[in-house]
């Protein structure tokens, strides 16, 4: 049986030798979540603060920091949600017709929330500032709640079977907000939430907002599931947590939204209409900042907790983190019911190590006119469009896609072997995509537009190979001035040490450098004739030391229509392509965020405290 509550997780993490606590004094201003990226980077077990400074509660981090702790906690249940996932079972369904699916009965049974008057998260009230007040960052804007359920009804049409359950960002505290009074709420678009919060303006009213913290680990899993709208997080919460979810029915003395019973604290408040004010900046998953924006504003009417209240925290910053773990499991239970989603895609990834939105890798069937030979995409182009309109794939940039017929045994998690592959394929001149001024990740600053605003491009790869690889370059190219150090990362793919870029914020011009650059490379064409794909960056070392350094670099800080050019390019019906190599300007600019870097003082503090006879020696 899964857990009931949180203190039961933890209960069961000590049994099982999975658990270390901390009993030393903690800082959770940068030093607690210092620690946590250690502790994930080390594969330690779950952290439990049981002495946090200038705070009476503990915390706990790192719980889902391996995907094998992770489904440990889920260990009883997971194999039949897994079916429920893969058949697509409507719980529903099953409850009305339980002969066709006797063995996912008792799990469909779960599904349906279990509403009393009371329970233990409503015994006692706090207030904002004595949360834990925990900031991950330098320069983060304040103390930020970073596993927070947020959850919310339609105005439209109240009660739990159209809520939302979603994990967006919540701030406590710092910028403009009232002590006590305020927080700040970010939503991402393309969230659930958001549906919520629109049909409150259209009728101009006032969105209730529960922001739950703790609870059955089971909760926090299905906030972060990729559901269909629609479908209430709470119903998948009580098939994982294998019983059903026990909510407090709402009253006059909250704002009328029902509260898990068995959560840690409950943040109780509403939106109002069009209220907003700024919010961040925050150390966020990309490996950046996300910068200060205007977002909602949360007014809060209280705060409860429970007796034994633990706070629950993880800490985002450039992949792999702890939220990584919840990407592979997600994986593990939805991947199979991809190609039912999507009729002739077999896989979809989403790189972690690229930001995740940034990059998607997919493998799609190539069906059309099959008398012929395949040598240009057909059908991978209709499957592309149908990827880039499913729910947050919808945010991707960059989506490289393949048919299976070429290699029926392609690993689409091999990421090495998929660029390979594509990249001795794919044509230049007919392969490239694009989708301009358009929406992508919240997150996401590197088109410099604002908010949610770059482009996307598609690479479609299809038939016989076209080229080899190269392994090594040529000694006698020659570069153009200003670029230095050419790296092979892997075979085909070059990563050049470039100069600053100087490039002139939505200035709709490459800059003078890369056009010089591309310049020297058709001079010599015949010696780049194995690497069909450069990269330009600021640390050619650094990009070429790993395959996620290379990743990250190249994903996070090139937007297509800005950062993609090429030698020979050429323009066809308004198709743009190259004949020789792809060049993407993966170099900072002077409107990206700026990257998240350790304060060194605190970092001298951890390795204080992780130095032998220290509380956290062996563990980071």
């Amino acid at each position: 049986m899964g857990h009931r509550n949180l203190q039961n997780c933890v209960d069961d993490l000590r049994r099982h030798g999975q658990l270390a606590e901390i009993n030393a004094e903690i800082d959770p201003q940068l030093e607690m979540a210092e620690i946590q990226r250690r502790a994930y980077a080390a594969k330690a077990p779950a952290l439990l603060f049981n002495r946090v400074r200038g705070c009476a509660f503990p915390m706990l981090a790192n719980l889902y920091g391996t995907l094998e702790r992770t489904r440990f906690l889920f260990r009883d249940t997971l194999d039949i949600v897994e079916r429920m996932v893969r058949l697509k079972i409507d719980p529903a369904e099953a409850l009305r017709k339980p002969w066709k699916h006797l063995g996912l009965l008792p799990a469909a049974l779960h599904t349906l929330p279990k509403f009393r008057r009371s329970g233990p998260v409503m015994s006692h009230r706090t207030t904002l500032r004595e949360l834990p007040q925990l900031k991950c960052w330098p320069d983060d804007g304040g103390a930020f709640v970073t596993l927070p359920l947020v959850y919310t009804e339609d105005p439209r049409r109240p009660g739990w079977r159209k809520s939302n359950l979603g994990m967006y960002r919540v701030q406590l505290s710092g910028n403009e907000y009232a002590p006590d009074a305020e927080c700040g709420l970010h939503y991402q678009i393309h969230r659930g939430i958001g549906v919520h919060h629109a049909a409150a303006i259209e009728r101009g009213e006032r969105l209730p907002v529960n922001v739950i913290v703790g609870g059955p680990p089971a909760l926090t899993l299905s906030a972060v599931m990729p559901l269909p709208e629609g479908l209430p997080e709470l119903i998948f919460a009580g098939a994982l947590g294998g019983r059903r979810v026990a909510m407090i029915r709402g009253d006059r003395t909250t704002n009328g939204l029902p509260i898990p019973a068995e959560a840690d604290f409950c943040i109780s408040g509403w939106i109002n209409p069009h209220e907003t004010k700024p919010e961040g900046p925050f150390g966020d998953h990309l490996g950046y900042y996300s910068l200060t924006h205007q977002f909602p504003l949360m007014r809060v009417d209280a705060v409860h907790h429970r007796p034994d209240a633990i706070w629950p925290f993880t800490v985002v910053g450039r992949p792999p983190q702890e939220d990584t773990s919840f990407g592979e499991l997600i994986h593990q239970l939805t991947g199979d019911a991809i190609p039912a989603v999507l009729p002739g895609v077999k896989a979809v990834h989403a790189v972690d190590a690229a930001g995740v939105h940034p990059l998607l890798l997919a493998i799609g069937s190539e069906r059309y006119a099959p008398y012929e030979q395949r040598t240009r995409p057909r059908e991978l182009l209709t499957q592309a469009n149908a990827i880039l309109g499913q729910g947050q794939l919808s945010l991707a940039k960059y989506l490289l896609i393949v048919a299976r017929q070429d290699n029926p045994d392609l690993n689409i998690h091999h990421i090495d072997e998929f660029l390979r592959h594509l990249l001795e394929r794919i044509d230049w001149t007919t392969d490239l995509h694009f989708q301009t001024q358009t929406t992508i990740d919240t997150l996401d600053y590197s088109a410099g537009m604002g908010l949610n605003a770059g482009s996307k491009v598609v690479w479609a790869a299809v038939g016989p190979k076209r080229r080899e690889l190269g392994h090594s370059l040529p000694s006698e190219i020659n570069l153009a001035d200003g670029f230095t150090d050419p790296k092979v990362v892997l075979p085909g793919i070059v990563a050049i040490q470039g100069p600053p870029n100087r490039q002139v914020r939505n200035s709709g011009e490459y800059p003078d450098d890369l056009r010089r650059l591309t310049d020297s490379i058709e001079r010599q064409s015949t010696l780049w004739n194995g690497f069909p794909l450069i990269t330009v960056v600021d640390d050619s070392a650094f990009a070429a030391r790993t395959l996620n350094n290379w990743l990250w670099m190249t994903f996070t800080r090139s937007d297509p229509a800005s950062d993609i050019v090429g030698a020979f390019p050429q323009m066809f019906r308004k198709h743009w392509g190259c004949r020789g190599p792809l060049v993407i300007d993966a170099r900072l600019k002077p409107h990206h965020a700026p990257p998240l870097i350790e304060d060194p003082a605190v970092s001298r503090r951890v390795d204080e405290l992780a130095s032998r006879g220290g509380p956290l020696h062996g563990l980071i």
